[in-house]
Order: structure tokens, then C-alpha cells, then sequence
């Protein structure tokens, strides 16, 4: 495939806004480039309150008007509904997914509309040009440490005509050095590692807060299916967890299946975790209308793996299959595989 990119002109951007150091940097370059401009959080949840004022002073600070939407309600049915449902049913999911595709380019794409803005911009790490066809395409951001467009794989071509990411061909160290130059206080402030509305990265006891009910206790078992006593219920395991079985085997013992109807937590050796074949349900392709052949890609089955070779075929109007050339660890249901073409995001959809 051979790329033209074309840029899309916008005159008029509201900038959401998290209270980082990436948005504030985005928004900066926003206002720089002579866009009309506003800044805008998004209430999600009780945890953004101390990121809301961060944003607001950096708006200030870049002198464009600021706003805050509550959207905690959509976002408690997208995405944690989603997200708590995932790990009952014994996948691990990805709620940035969900909220990118649901809340960022959803609910607040349309405030921006609502507003009369002709763009949206956020602080992610990656690109959108358009082909010589007029097709819009997702690309890696040149910071190959921070490229985001894994999370970003379901946007349409609505959303990528409509977004801005003024930090694609930037690294970190470039935001940083923006927001200090400008006097930002947001420059020095450290990134949060932890998905946003579990701050101390404990999902089961987050999951049991949510429901107001214990996580069932069920059994661990070995490939065999020979009971070795019980577990403290699926939500608190994930595909290839060694750590905090508590069980004493003759091998290291890794998570190899989880088996929600009934509470089983198969358990056996790391080498049970490797597969080479997998299905793609929920897909979204953005670089072509549907795959009419077999494609030679790469592919990226969670945030931070390597992304490896594959061949990847259409098996139905949603579903894809995927082949890698070796066996790969711990493929994980709920989770995004995502297809790249180069730099190019060829579409994804969730691992099933």
C-alpha cells in the first residue's frame, strides 16, 4: 500500500482536557496554530476532581475559556458496566478502548458539534492523514515509547475526519519542553499508570465495591482437571498470572483458563499459554472497507506487547481470523488485537 496524506483544514477546536501535561501541550499547539479554541474535561467519575483543576488553571494559563461536561453517567454505563461485566464473565478488558470509541470521540465529539466546533483535539500519540482516495488513516505517533493508537483502533472515519492529535510527530520530552516554555504547571506533573476509576489497580475489590457481592470462591484445577484446593473467585485472575495462587506444584504454576459458570481457575506450565490462532469479533477496519483477501500485517494483542507477524483473513461480516507466524503468549479474550500495515492501524476488534 502506498500513502498520500492530505491534511484536513479545521479553523475552530475544543480541547479535551485531562489535567496532564500531554492535553495542556496539545492545547497549546491548538491555540499557537490560530484555531478558535476552547478547553474542556470530562467528568467520568469522583477521581478526575484534582484533574479538572489542573486543567482549568492551564487553560487559563494558555488564555482560551474552559469548560467541564459531566458525562459520569455514560461513562458508568460504557465502560464500567462494561469493564465489571468483562472480568465476571472471565475476560480482561481494556475500558480505555471503550471509552475512547463511547465517551471521547462519542459523547463529547458531540458536544463539540453542539458547541460549533469543527474539530476536536486530544493529547494521544498518533496520526490521522488521508490516502490519495480521500480515506482517512490512523498512523503510530513518532514516539514509538507512547504511541496510542492501539486504544484508538474503533474510531470511523467520522471521528478521524473530526480529530486532531497535534502530538503524533512529537515525543514526551517535546510536551514537557512545550508546557515549561509556556509556564504551564502541569509540566512536571508525573503520568498516572493506573486505569483511571481503579486508582490503586485492585479490580477485584473495585468489581465487589461496584456489585455490593463477594467475587464466588471457586477451585483451582490443573489441565488434568485434579482439584488443588480453592480459589478466591475469577475476577482476581488473569491469563498467565503466576503470582498469588498460592499453591504449592512441583512446577511453577501459571493461569492457563478461567471458567466463569462455574468458578475453575485451570492452572498449568507456561508453556500451556502459548497459541498461534485466534478470532476477532466487534471488528472496526479503517483502512479498507472489509479484507477480500488474506492480509500479511502485523498485530498487537494488548497495549504493551510487541506487535508480531500474522496473516489475518475476513471470516464474516464481523469476525476475523488471525494466524501468527510463531505461537504467542497468553492471548487473552476481552482484550484488543489490533492490525498495522507499517504505520498503519489496518483496523482491530476484541480478542473473543
Amino acid at each position: 500500500m502506498t500513502y498520500n496524506p492530505q491534511l484536513t483544514v479545521h479553523s475552530s477546536a475544543l480541547v479535551a482536557m485531562s489535567g496532564g501535561v500531554d492535553s495542556a501541550a496539545a492545547a497549546l499547539l491548538t491555540k499557537r496554530e490560530g484555531l478558535e479554541c476552547a478547553g474542556a474535561t470530562i467528568r467520568l467519575h469522583a477521581n478526575a476532581v484534582s484533574g479538572e483543576a489542573d486543567a482549568r488553571a492551564a487553560a487559563a494559563s494558555i488564555g482560551i475559556p474552559f469548560f467541564v461536561f459531566d458525562f459520569s453517567a455514560s461513562f458508568a454505563e460504557g465502560v464500567i458496566e462494561r469493564f465489571v461485566s468483562a472480568y465476571r464473565e472471565g475476560r480482561t478488558p481494556n475500558p480505555c478502548v471503550d471509552c475512547n470509541k463511547r465517551i471521547k470521540f462519542g459523547r463529547f465529539m458531540e458536544k463539540a458539534r453542539e458547541m460549533g466546533k469543527d474539530c476536536i483535539v486530544t493529547g494521544h500519540y498518533a496520526k490521522v492523514e488521508r490516502d490519495s482516495s480521500g480515506r482517512h488513516l490512523l498512523k503510530k505517533g513518532a514516539d514509538r515509547s507512547k504511541d496510542q493508537s492501539y486504544v484508538l483502533y474503533t474510531l470511523s472515519q467520522d471521528q478521524l475526519a473530526y480529530a486532531r492529535f497535534p502530538l503524533g510527530g512529537l515525543s514526551k520530552a517535546d510536551a514537557r519542553e512545550l508546557a515549561t516554555g509556556a509556564g504551564l504547571g502541569v509540566s512536571g506533573k508525573r503520568e498516572s499508570q493506573d486505569i483511571c476509576f481503579v486508582p490503586d489497580g485492585d479490580y477485584a475489590k473495585f468489581i465487589e465495591s461496584h456489585t455490593g457481592e463477594r467475587a464466588r470462591k471457586g477451585r483451582f484445577v490443573d489441565a488434568d482437571g485434579n482439584d488443588l484446593g480453592e480459589n478466591d473467585g475469577v475476577v482476581r485472575y488473569t491469563l498467565g498470572q503466576r503470582r498469588g495462587l498460592g499453591l504449592a506444584m512441583p512446577y511453577p504454576p501459571y493461569v492457563i483458563e478461567l471458567r466463569p459458570e462455574d468458578g475453575t481457575v485451570v492452572v498449568g506450565r507456561d508453556g500451556q499459554l502459548f497459541s498461534k490462532a485466534l478470532r476477532v469479533r466487534g471488528i472496526n477496519l479503517i483502512a479498507a472497507d472489509r479484507l477480500d483477501v488474506p492480509l500479511r500485517a502485523r498485530v498487537k494483542i494488548r497495549y504493551r506487547h510487541a506487535e508480531q507477524p500474522a496473516t489475518v483473513r475476513q471470516v464474516g461480516e464481523d469476525e476475523l481470523s488471525i494466524e501468527f507466524d510463531e505461537p504467542q503468549r497468553a492471548i487473552t479474550k476481552g482484550q484488543a488485537a489490533v492490525i498495522y500495515d507499517g504505520d498503519v492501524v489496518v483496523g482491530g476488534g476484541t480478542i473473543a
